[in-house]
């Protein structure tokens, strides 16, 4: 993070630039991932170019929303990670399996294995999270923009019943700017689909997350007791 913070073009003429601690941990994630992804050429391996290179297309894409919004604040969202898909596939060289795949879909899965890591690090083992996905298994439904501006944006989110509370974790009073309460509320989302909590659309739109059917569950508990059926018989002489 340090070495990214360094190389990357970060002061833009302006405008306050304000990177969330955790959108620079999902970047720096991204590569640690990479390295590990079988599908990944090892020869070629995974520099720090890509972190750099991600972290100036984030901050661009973070900057164009906030002069179409007419914000002063420039705050990086994890939504800006997908944005900058192409600096990511770029810095990629893929094994056979990982071409057969395609560049998008092997970096969009590396993408979302870096937002559970770093989710992780913030919430696991507290802040219990099923008040939030009974707001989405009770039909509860949000599409997160990437152009959309801040106060838009806080205005559908505070409607998610418990997610504003959760922002403690991130060391967060609820008083900071609206483009950073933003911000971290994304992240839970994008922490809760990345563990398959809740569903996400390709356009972005948060959903409730797929449910095992019952029939199966049914099925599934039916060849138990048939099984545990056979092994207490007593075989006949």
């Amino acid at each position: 993070m340090a070495i990214t913070a360094q190389e990357a073009w970060t002061e833009r003429d302006g405008y306050q630039l304000q990177i969330p601690p955790f959108v620079s941990e999902v970047i720096e994630q991204i590569a640690f991932v990479a390295r590990e992804d079988k599908r990944i050429d090892k020869r070629s391996g995974v520099s720090q170019r890509l972190p750099i290179s991600a972290m100036e297309n984030v901050i661009s894409n973070a900057e164009r929303r906030a002069i179409r919004s007419g914000e002063k604040l420039v705050v990086p969202r994890i939504g800006d990670i997908y944005a900058a898909l192409p600096a990511i596939t770029g810095k990629l060289e893929l094994e056979y399996e990982g071409e057969l795949k395609g560049a998008d879909n092997v970096s969009r899965e590396i993408i979302r294995a870096a937002i559970a890591r770093t989710y992780e690090g913030y919430f696991h083992g507290s802040n219990n999270m099923n008040q939030i996905v009974q707001w989405f298994d009770l039909g509860g439904e949000i599409q997160m923009r990437d152009s959309a501006g801040s106060q838009e944006m806080l205005h559908k989110l505070r409607s998610i019943q418990g997610l504003m509370e959760k922002l403690g974790a991130l060391k967060l009073s609820g008083k900071e700017p609206a483009e950073m309460l933003v911000a971290s509320a994304e992240f839970i989302l994008e922490g809760l689909y990345a563990h398959k909590k809740i569903g996400r659309s390709e356009e972005r739109t948060f959903t409730a997350g797929e449910k095992q059917p019952r029939r199966e569950k049914q099925a599934y508990r039916e060849d138990e007791d048939e099984r545990e059926f056979r092994r207490q018989r007593r075989p006949f002489n």
